[in-house]
C-alpha cells in the first residue's frame, strides 16, 4: 500500500540539536526522583493501578477522539495486529520515530486495548509532566544510577518474558517536532529483542498536506499517518554478538519504507548510527518532500 508523504518548510524553523539524538525541548522541574534500585518501574501498588485505569478511562472518552483531530490521525495496516495478534499476546518490543508531543498518544488510540509501557527519558520523570508520563505507563531509563540499571533491566525482563508485555520504544532517542527523515536508532530495542528473544513491530509516522482551514486557522504544519509494519524477529543464524546491530539497520530500513516510499517503491536516504547531525534539506532528501502522493 501506498503511504503519503509530506514537508513544510516551516519545520526548518524548529532548533534541530546537532546530534541526532539530543533534546531540545527544556523540561523546568526537577522533581529530585533518584532512578535507583528502590524506584518502582513499574508500579503495582493498588493506589497507582487505581489511578492508571481512571486515566484509562480519560483517554479512551476524550483523549483519543481529541488526538485524532489534534493530529489528523490515519493508520495503515492496522490489521497486521491482529494477524499477529498470538505473536503479541506473547510478549512484543513497539517502536516508532518521535516526531510530536502527542504522538505516543496515536500508538495508543491506533493499538487500542493493547495497554503498553513506553520508555521514557529519565529527566521528563523527573519534569512536570512526570504524572502523565507514568499514568501511560512511562518508564524512566536510569543512565546514572548502575543498582538502577540492573533493577530496571530485570523488571524489563519481567515485562517481556513473564507479564508478556508490550513495551513501546520511540528509538530515535528524542522528540524533533515535525522532522522528516528517520534519524539513526538506538539501539535498545534490538537488545532486548535479542536478548529475550522477541519480535519488534515497526511503525513510522508519515505526515499528509492540511486543509487550508486547518493551515490558516489551527496553524497545523501537517497532518499525521501511523504506517504499521510486520514483526521483525533477530536473525538466529548470525552470531549472537552480530544480531543486534544487524537487527537494528534492518529496522532503520523498514522505518524508511513505511514513512517515505514512493509511488515507484523508492526509498529514501538515511543514516545510521553515525552519532552526527543528518543533512537534514540535502537535495536529496528534499526530492522526497515537494508534496503529498
Amino acid at each position: 500500500m501506498k503511504t503519503s508523504h509530506y514537508f513544510d518548510p516551516k519545520t526548518t524553523k524548529f532548533p534541530y540539536p546537532e546530534i541526532t539524538d539530543k533534546h531540545y525541548l527544556v523540561v523546568k522541574k526537577n522533581r529530585g526522583i533518584v532512578f535507583d534500585e528502590n524506584y518502582p518501574y513499574i508500579d503495582k501498588s493498588k493506589g497507582f493501578l487505581f489511578k492508571r485505569w481512571l486515566v484509562r478511562v480519560l483517554l479512551i472518552l476524550i483523549v483519543f477522539p481529541i488526538t485524532k483531530i489534534r493530529l489528523g490521525l490515519k493508520v495503515i495496516n492496522k490489521k497486521s495486529l491482529k494477524i499477529h495478534k498470538k505473536e503479541i499476546e506473547n510478549g512484543v518490543i513497539g517502536v516508532s520515530n518521535h516526531v510530536h508531543m502527542w504522538d505516543y498518544l496515536g500508538v495508543l488510540r491506533s493499538i487500542k486495548p493493547i495497554k503498553p509501557y513506553i520508555l521514557s527519558w529519565a529527566t521528563n520523570i523527573n519534569g512536570e509532566n512526570a504524572t502523565l508520563i507514568r499514568m501511560v505507563g512511562g518508564i524512566p531509563v536510569p543512565t546514572d544510577n548502575y543498582r538502577g540499571q540492573l533493577t530496571f533491566m530485570k523488571t524489563i525482563k519481567e515485562l517481556l518474558t513473564v507479564e508478556k508485555g508490550w513495551l513501546h520504544i520511540c528509538v530515535e532517542g528524542s522528540m524533533w517536532e515535525y522532522y522528516a527523515p528517520i534519524r539513526p536508532l538506538k539501539r535498545g530495542a534490538s537488545t532486548f529483542a535479542v536478548r529475550f528473544n522477541k519480535p519488534i513491530i515497526p511503525m513510522a509516522y508519515s505526515y499528509r498536506k492540511p486543509s487550508w482551514i486547518r493551515r490558516k486557522i489551527f496553524h497545523q504544519i501537517a497532518l499525521f499517518t501511523l504506517n504499521i509494519g510486520e514483526p521483525l524477529y533477530p536473525n538466529e543464524n548470525l552470531p549472537l554478538e552480530d544480531r543486534e546491530a544487524e537487527l537494528t539497520n534492518r529496522l532503520h530500513d523498514e522505518m524508511v519504507r513505511l514513512a517515505f516510499r514512493d509511488v515507484n517503491n523508492k526509498l529514501y536516504p538515511g543514516e545510521f548510527n553515525n552519532n552526527k547531525r543528518v543533512d537534514y534539506y540535502s537535495k536529496e532528501y528534499g526530492k522526497g518532500y515537494k508534496g503529498s502522493h
